[in-house]
């Protein structure tokens, strides 16, 4: 029952990331993407945290780790493995994929994002020393030639311009995510996941504040955009954090960045509904091409053997 639960919170973590998207490139209209960056994680912190100090949260931890066996004591291994997870996934990542997204429409930044998933299954070979089989090599053609038609317009624009970059910094910042969810495995047995969020968020945060405040960045935003902003910070992102960690706990890394690719199909659904962004038929069959070659990397219950990783190591 409780791999369930983790196929649930990987599909919830790819919905709460479309939601988020959309909502980037609204407020991104008004803010520097460190600006926005830095509010939506200091944002996320701050609940995180007080929902650890929260009376209510020994009881919302045993809900959380009902069916798990988890681990309470954290080793300064943790702590640093915490930090780099954090300058990762909480600083260079969003930093990158922020001004990316600035610069292309959220459909195909959605789409882009299932690089991911592509470099979480190179990080396993290159490091992990996992065999590569043909079907293996189909999967990562499907996922590199849909990424290639997302970033250059159908081949229409192969001219190193803005379109070109800003889909660069989408794959760049998809990589530093991707090691960021490998690292995650290592931490997703502990019990204390709100301090463990708190702090990841945290420290991202702050990062990306003091570099905003050194560069003379504004924060001001128009007060109609708040309650997007405290939209993604309370909900898509301080959930999103922990929905992850139980995610990888209970199903892997592999299997949840497999499932966390559908938010790319959720970020083109809700730019198109709520942005009025097109979304063309081409593209479309492109997100469709690169997501049929993540089922084919995993076809057949593959998942744990791409990263030698087990259930009960999560």
């Amino acid at each position: 029952m409780s791999s369930v639960w983790g196929y649930v919170s990987a599909i919830i973590v790819a919905m709460l990331f479309g939601v988020w998207i959309t909502l980037d490139k609204l407020l991104l209209n008004y803010l520097h993407p460190l600006a926005l960056a830095s509010m939506v994680y200091m944002l996320a912190s701050v609940l995180l945290f007080v929902i650890r100090i929260s009376p209510s949260h020994n009881h919302i931890l045993k809900i959380i780790h009902r069916e798990s066996k988890v681990k309470i004591k954290i080793s300064r291994r943790n702590y640093f493995t915490l930090f780099l997870t954090a300058l990762f996934g909480a600083f260079i990542g969003p930093a990158l994929y922020l001004n990316g997204l600035n610069q292309i429409t959220a459909v195909n930044a959605a789409f882009l994002t299932n690089f991911e998933i592509l470099f979480i299954i190179i990080l396993g070979i290159l490091f992990l020393k996992e065999n590569v089989q043909l079907k293996d090599i189909v999967g990562f053609a499907f996922l590199l030639l849909g990424a290639i038609f997302l970033s250059t317009n159908n081949l229409q624009n192969l001219s190193f311009d803005e379109n070109l970059v800003g889909s660069l910094l989408i794959i760049v910042a998809c990589f530093f995510w991707s090691m960021d969810t490998t690292l995650t495995k290592f931490l997703s047995d502990k019990r204390d996941i709100f301090l463990l969020t708190g702090l990841k968020c945290g420290i991202g945060g702050v990062i990306l504040f003091t570099i905003s405040s050194y560069l003379g960045l504004s924060f001001n935003l128009p007060l109609d955009m708040l309650p997007a902003l405290f939209f993604i910070g309370w909900v898509c992102m301080s959930f999103s954090v922990v929905l992850v960690y139980l995610a990888i706990r209970e199903i892997g890394s592999t299997r949840t960045g497999s499932i966390f690719s559908t938010s790319s199909l959720f970020g083109a659904f809700f730019a198109f509904i709520i942005l009025g962004e097109p979304l063309k038929i081409t593209q479309l069959l492109f997100g469709v091409l690169m997501f049929a070659g993540i089922l084919i990397l995993y076809k057949d219950g593959d998942l744990k053997s791409k990263q030698g990783l087990k259930l009960n190591k999560r």
